[in-house]
């Protein structure tokens, strides 16, 4: 049964309050499907479901389900059966909620969940939002060199339940300073009497608290890791980071850099479930910017005013000049913005990333213009002289507008900013006003208007 039919299927039986047949359908679903369903049905069908499910199901299903919906179902708990949830939660998870609680509410769940579950929130809740340290999980199996790898298996069998993942073991000595790795496979495959030094992995790839959540990501991509290890400053191991993670981070981190290059602030909630109000407030400061900002090219249009009155034709072609300006520099862009984030490019290749596409440029500009310049001669039927000053324009709006495009982001990153910002709006506007230039000037040279 695929994802639309199950949400059929509940919204029906929950329509018509058939509840125990609700019940036994949602035991033969997963988790995952039964929280794809409470997540399209309304607030109050939601948390009937919530309720109408076994305890320990349900704590399942919470943490498959989004942030605001976990949210709406924890602040119509009482305190102990949240508490009950929080103290299920992976601590990731829990902090994640938590964070974007009001404060009174999570000191009323903090004070009835477990001590564990408090100690491993407030752990996560020191680190910098969005670092390595903030979104790490706290329960992982920590080993000691001098084990045997029978003590190994019955520690994995009393921790293992509560663990993210068991695939892969930490080896710790006194002080928590992580010495290597041992993979489960390699345990199971051991003689019983081995010892966990002599067979552990000691080349260590690990993760600092303070990495970005970006970069993170990156080292996963790299090494193609389903968990990477945490530590602090000092390489003691503070937590791990697991790959359903990362893909979560990858997931944000695209969305964030798709609506910073169409000049949105980003959210970090669904479309559908963000207010009119919030959606003006992501949208608007950009659009201020962009509108004032684009009140130069009126500026320098009023300015060459009397060269247009001469030669009004010139102003029709110039929504196409500014156009297709716009748009060599926006295509520059994203491609060099994408190159910056997979790390395809850095500082240091910004004479190679011109070179290359004042080339393409060169293509680009010479092929629009020759196609424009038959089109304006048959079809538009004007005289060569301003068919030429058009095309020449073109040529040169395209070249500027592909090493602007190409060079904003890199100097961006370079100064601290997320490149993402200078992006197909910003871009644009400055195109415009470049091309603009170049158009009156060339026309006053040619044309002698």
């Amino acid at each position: 049964m695929d994802e639309n039919k199950e949400l059929e299927t509940v919204a029906s039986l929950l329509e018509t309050k058939q509840y125990t047949s609700l019940r036994q359908t949602m035991a033969e679903m997963n988790e995952a499907d039964i929280a794809y369903c409470m997540d399209k049905l309304e607030d109050e069908d939601m948390l009937k479901i919530f309720r109408i499910m076994p305890k320990d199901m349900a704590a399942d299903v919470f943490s498959y389900l989004e942030v605001d919906s976990q949210q709406y179902i924890i602040s119509r708990l009482s305190e102990k059966d949240a508490a009950s949830i929080i103290d299920n939660l992976m601590a990731d998870d829990a902090t994640d909620l938590l964070e974007e609680m009001p404060a009174s509410i999570v000191k009323r769940i903090l004070s009835k969940a477990s001590a564990e579950t408090r100690r491993d929130i407030n752990h996560l809740l020191r680190y910098p939002e969005d670092s390595a340290g903030s979104i790490m999980t706290v329960e992982y199996i920590d080993l000691k060199e001098s084990m045997t790898v029978e003590d190994a298996i019955t520690r994995i069998r009393t921790q293992g339940v509560d663990s993210e993942t068991i695939n892969i073991c930490y080896v710790t000595d006194a002080n928590r300073k992580l010495l290597g790795t041992v993979a489960l496979r390699y345990l199971l495959i051991s003689p019983t009497d081995a010892i966990i030094g002599e067979i552990m992995h000691e080349n260590v790839i690990y993760i600092n608290t303070l990495m970005d959540q970006e970069e993170v990501a990156r080292q996963f991509k790299k090494y193609d890791f389903t968990a990477m290890p945490v530590v602090d400053n000092e390489e003691r191991l503070v937590g791990i980071i697991t790959v359903d993670d990362v893909v979560d981070i990858m997931e944000e981190e695209a969305t964030e850099d798709m609506e910073k290059m169409a000049a949105i602030i980003p959210s970090d909630k669904p479309y559908l479930k963000t207010t009119v109000f919030d959606t003006w407030k992501q949208r608007m400061p950009w659009l201020l910017l962009l509108m004032v900002s684009a009140t130069l090219t009126g500026s320098i249009i009023t300015k060459f005013e009397d060269s247009l009155a001469k030669m009004a034709l010139l102003v029709a072609y110039i929504p196409m000049l500014m156009d297709t300006g716009g748009n060599a520099g926006g295509q520059a862009s994203v491609t060099i913005i994408r190159g910056l984030s997979l790390n395809e490019i850095e500082y240091k290749d910004v004479i190679k990333v011109i070179w290359k596409e004042f080339r393409v440029a060169l293509f680009c500009g010479i092929t629009l213009a020759c196609a424009n310049f038959a089109k304006l001669l048959l079809l538009d039927k004007i005289p060569v002289l301003v068919a030429l000053v058009v095309c020449v324009t073109l040529v040169c709006a395209v070249v500027f507008a592909k090493f602007i495009g190409c060079t904003l982001p890199i100097l961006a990153k370079r100064l601290g900013f997320d490149p993402a910002v200078m992006a197909s709006p910003f871009i644009t506007t400055i195109v415009d006003v470049i091309s603009l230039l170049v158009y009156f000037a060339i026309s006053t040279a040619v044309l002698g208007i």
